[in-house]
């Protein structure tokens, strides 16, 4: 096996651009750091992998086959500019719940909830998080909806932590006044006078 170490090393895979030192989001696993491209004999045959190293503290990591990278949905942090829109879609009024017709259909909740964090994307993040937090205001959650939500809202601070250079705690404690703000704003009805979340600063 043959690790390439430097910073400048960049690969094509069918219009996306990975480099060493890269960090990017894994669906599933939330942010990852490319730390190497390896090259591994599968069928007798040389293939090289990306490395990437979990950011959640988990220390994990995982091999992707560089021309496959697009099969697996990885893509780049997002951008520092839509943190405050993430945070204020949190902070929105909610409904019972988001995901249509889930709430006395777990199954059904549990496929939608899968999907959406097999998608990857932040939105979809903060969709899981606003629909079992208004979910379980209306009644307690059960032990694989608690799973799922503190999943979601884990990756969400993970990533939005490595975009703004954040502490995490900082984060949750931001995702929670927006998920209180969303609940006070339920409360009080369309009339609320609107609050903005902002992102802490540097």
């Amino acid at each position: 096996m043959r690790c390439i170490r430097r910073s400048t090393h960049a690969r094509r895979s069918n219009s996306l651009i990975l480099s060493i030192g890269e960090k990017i989001v894994f669906p599933s696993h939330g942010p990852c750091l490319i730390d190497a491209v390896v090259h591994k004999l599968v069928g007798g045959t040389s293939a090289s992998f990306y490395r990437l190293t979990r950011l959640d503290d988990s220390g994990g990591q995982l091999f992707i086959p560089v021309d496959k990278i697009r099969d697996f949905g990885i893509r780049r942090l997002l951008q520092r500019s839509a943190i405050s829109e993430l945070l204020n879609r949190l902070s929105r009024a909610s409904k019972p719940t988001i995901l249509p017709d889930t709430a006395h259909n777990w199954r059904r909740r549990a496929f939608d909830c899968s999907e959406l964090l097999a998608s990857g994307t932040a939105i979809d993040l903060v969709t899981v998080v606003r629909s079992l937090t208004g979910l379980s205001e209306a009644r307690p959650l059960g032990a694989r909806d608690r799973l799922v939500l503190e999943r979601a809202k884990r990756l969400l601070v993970c990533e939005i932590a490595e975009v703004s250079g954040d502490a995490r705690s900082a984060v949750a404690e931001q995702i929670d006044m927006a998920l209180s703000l969303s609940k006070a704003r339920s409360t009080r009805g369309p009339g609320a006078e609107p609050t903005q979340v902002h992102p802490l600063k540097q």
